[in-house]
């Protein structure tokens, strides 16, 4: 006979069951708390004893290297930095030539944490430096990298020059752009002439190789208009008269060509404004075109084509400055014509 089944079924667990688990409740609840909950319910004393150590005080933040003078950012003291000639330190910085930086410092264009600059003022890296109310990044040779160099083909029709009044196009649109500084061309070339120009980002290096002292062999591919006679060549050799002095080319040779298509290669240890041209109107004759292919070093590669730039790389930077110091005198004028 099968029972009958109720909607309330009684337990078939013992009576101790439920006295068990009320046993069991009570010494849960009797347990020391754990967590959070445990340490609130700690006595203050306690608390303060299981609170783990404290970490490494964290540098105060001081707000960039600008403001924090001779202290590192860990806030220890840095080295006192020897005091550096203003313009040298402008130069170096990319702002312009030495000899712009003296003549801007004269001007009055140029403070030093807000006093008007002087000529022959040093400073220190913890200084403001502005230049007509900007604050210029300056920095010191301690740098172990070298400065960066350029060679740029420049084609007829641009101006070596960042502000032109007849809006003529600048060779500076065509350059890679930089931030911190800026490119300082090595020595001009004129509107219509083309060729090999060099720019740097060191006014120091700039300076250097545009010195007169440097005498720095300039070779030139000159196309010539008129007759270049035997007589007007040893001219052009030993000398002639100029508005500013007296010019001559180191080297001239025939490259070739004839009628209004004939070339020469004539190589110079000066820069003055349109030499060439105006030793060759001096012999009677006009340049139709002007190419410059050497620099010193720096001959005009092949395949860099007219508008474009090549940078050095630091290997090759190096190489130019040991160069540099190294250059005899009479190497860096080159070989006499006979």
């Amino acid at each position: 006979m099968k029972t009958k089944r109720t909607p309330f079924r009684q337990s078939n667990k013992p009576e101790g069951a439920s006295e068990h688990r009320s046993e069991e409740s009570s010494r849960r609840d009797a347990s020391p708390p754990r967590g959070r909950t445990a340490q609130r319910d700690q006595p203050p004393g306690e608390a303060q004893a299981a609170k783990p150590a404290p970490r490494r005080k964290p540098a105060p933040n001081t707000g960039g290297r600008a403001n924090r003078g001779n202290v590192a950012r860990d806030g220890r003291p840095l080295a006192e930095a020897k005091p550096v000639r203003l313009q040298k330190v402008l130069a170096e910085a990319g702002v312009g030539s030495r000899r712009e930086m003296e003549e801007w410092i004269a001007a009055g264009k140029v403070s030093v944490n807000g006093v008007v600059a002087t000529i022959g003022q040093s400073v220190v890296n913890s200084d403001k430096v502005k230049i007509g109310g900007r604050l210029i990044n300056i920095r010191f040779t301690g740098s172990t990298r070298p400065p960066r160099v350029l060679m740029y083909h420049k084609p007829e029709g641009e101006i070596v020059s960042r502000d032109d009044p007849d809006g003529r196009p600048s060779v500076f649109a065509a350059l890679p752009r930089m931030r911190g500084g800026r490119w300082i061309n090595v020595g001009r070339l004129d509107f219509n002439t083309s060729g090999l120009l060099l720019f740097t980002t060191s006014g120091e290096l700039a300076n250097r190789l545009m010195h007169p002292s440097s005498e720095l062999v300039r070779e030139y591919a000159v196309r010539v208009l008129g007759e270049l006679t035997m007589e007007a060549q040893q001219k052009l050799l030993h000398g002639v008269e100029l508005e500013d002095g007296r010019a001559n080319f180191g080297t001239l040779h025939d490259g070739g060509g004839e009628g209004a298509n004939h070339w020469y290669r004539v190589t110079i240890s000066e820069g003055r404004n349109r030499e060439v041209r105006r030793m060759f109107e001096a012999v009677g004759c006009t340049v139709s075109r002007l190419i410059r292919v050497r620099y010193g070093p720096f001959v005009l590669p092949p395949q860099l084509k007219r508008g474009m730039a090549r940078e050095l790389k630091d290997v090759e930077v190096k190489m130019l400055m040991r160069e540099l110091e190294n250059m005899p005198s009479a190497q860096r004028k080159g070989p006499e014509s006979t």
